[in-house]
């Protein structure tokens, strides 16, 4: 199992309660709240909703869309993963960028909703002043069998609230683990080549959920 897909599994098992809200930001809810709240919202679905649980294909996207997408920065974790090269991509390249690489996510995230299963997320202690703009939300997934994973977050702040930008697994940030292989795709045929890479891939997870669907009503 891939580093990316691990992450995605163990992000939808936060459960336990988090920390406090800044007093002189009401307005905006804490990076540590926001964590919980959303992957307490997607597991519960993924443990009561019938269509989620039957592999409805449509109905996970469309909590993936709902619930998550909307505090994830894709702008963002596509400039760090394609690195230094981002800034020799044209902005319609930027563009096509981000939108396979959000996809990529998506259907990542997509088909681990029903893979979850019975672990925790406990919380660490938030280091973070009032007037942070970056913060890391640290946290150990406890697993009914096995050692705890370790799971961070990076989230920044925005206009519209805090997102998410990047998460370690096991040690290991995300971002770096798609940069080298988008490194090397550049290497081999350019940001174009990248692309289309991507492209081919996501064609490719697009139809395996129908097979997948296919095979379990055989069954």
């Amino acid at each position: 199992m891939t580093i990316s897909r691990r992450f995605f599994i163990l992000a939808l098992t936060l459960t336990l309660s988090v920390s406090t809200v800044h007093a002189n930001q009401p307005q905006i809810e804490a990076p540590d709240v926001l964590i919980k709240r959303i992957s307490q919202e997607v597991l519960d679905l993924a443990k009561t909703d019938k269509r989620v649980q039957s592999g409805d294909q449509d109905r996970i996207m469309e909590v993936v869309l709902t619930k998550i997408i909307p505090y994830v920065n894709f702008q963002r974790m596509t400039a760090m993963a394609v690195g230094r090269y981002w800034r020799d991509a044209t902005p319609e390249q930027q563009a096509a960028l981000t939108k396979e690489f959000r996809t990529l996510l998506i259907y990542t995230y997509s088909g681990a909703i029903s893979q979850v299963r019975n672990q925790k997320l406990e919380f660490k202690p938030m280091r973070a002043a009032p007037e942070d703009d970056e913060v890391e939300v640290r946290s150990m997934v406890l697993q009914p069998r096995g050692e705890p994973i370790q799971l961070n977050y990076r989230l920044e702040k925005t206009a519209t609230g805090w997102k998410i930008f990047d998460v370690n697994i096991l040690g290991a940030w995300l971002i770096e683990t798609y940069k080298g292989s988008f490194s090397t795709e550049i290497g081999k045929g350019g940001i174009d080549g990248l692309i289309k890479v991507l492209v081919e891939r996501n064609k490719r997870l697009a139809v395996a959920p129908a097979k997948a669907s296919k095979t379990k009503s055989a069954d």
